[in-house]
């Protein structure tokens, strides 16, 4: 209860950061629905062609896609919270409280989750509005939550590898790649041999596409021991380098002090 405790503390102040950061809400919130709308009206007279008489619109087809890149946007200021309070010395305060260790990372990662759920309503909400239907159920928002928790953790695991802040932030780049050359946008057929070769090879693939089948169907589909596999084993990869590299920062701490 203790630990529990301590972590919603921590949760509550990550949560309070990110509502009074105007930029942040803009970027998490913003951001997608306003690129979503870019795919539909702009792009989407020469992308909807390809869905012209497939059996889903163009906007189902985005949608997912753009769910994938909101959880990306929104994990990345996860690493540049637990960067900033590295550098500025918070850490260091927080280890002469009476806190659970634990909780530092665990709030980060809960609160994270937390604006990440608020953060897909608009997308999902403009998205109906301009055509999207779904049948999502339970197991879709379970895959969601799966989703954002392990490349969470993948977040704070650079969040303590990051000399700078702004180090902690530029991994998000990578991901922010790996879900345009993904079938998140554009079908793998429409892409080049050498680019498809890599786009359905890699992780996001299989994430976008299991959402894909959830949101349209309400079933998880074929790749989708790909996904959770995928899921996690990045969990348990970043989660235990994130807990050993935190437990050596805290170490270098007591023997510089």
């Amino acid at each position: 209860m203790h630990r529990l405790r301590d972590t919603w503390t921590m949760t509550k102040r990550s949560l309070r950061h990110i509502v009074r950061s105007p930029d942040t809400i803009i970027t998490v919130a913003a951001m997608p629905v306003a690129l979503m709308l870019l795919f539909v009206y702009v792009f989407g007279g020469s992308f909807g062609r390809v869905f012209r008489n497939g059996p889903v619109s163009y906007i189902d087809f985005i949608v997912p896609g753009v769910v994938a890149m909101t959880v990306v946007s929104g994990i990345a200021y996860a690493a540049v919270r637990l960067s900033m309070d590295m550098q500025k010395g918070i850490i260091t305060r927080f280890r002469t409280m009476p806190i659970a260790p634990a909780s530092v990372l665990s709030g980060q990662a809960f609160s994270s989750l937390l604006s990440n759920l608020f953060s897909v309503l608009p997308v999902m909400t403009v998205g109906v509005a301009v055509g999207f239907r779904s049948h999502a159920g339970a197991a879709a928002w379970m895959t969601f939550v799966a989703l954002t928790v392990a490349t969470t953790w993948l977040a704070l695991m650079f969040g303590l590898m990051a000399r700078t802040v702004e180090g902690a932030g530029s991994f998000s780049y990578i991901l922010l790649l790996l879900v345009f050359v993904s079938p998140g946008f554009a079908p793998t057929s429409s892409m080049s041999a050498p680019v498809r070769a890599f786009a359905d090879h890699q992780p996001m693939t299989p994430v976008v596409e299991t959402m894909r089948s959830l949101l349209l169907y309400g079933h998880a589909g074929g790749v989708a021991w790909e996904a959770f596999a995928w899921c996690a084993g990045l969990l348990a990869v970043c989660y235990l380098t994130s807990v050993r590299l935190f437990g050596a920062t805290r170490e270098r701490l007591v023997v510089a002090q």
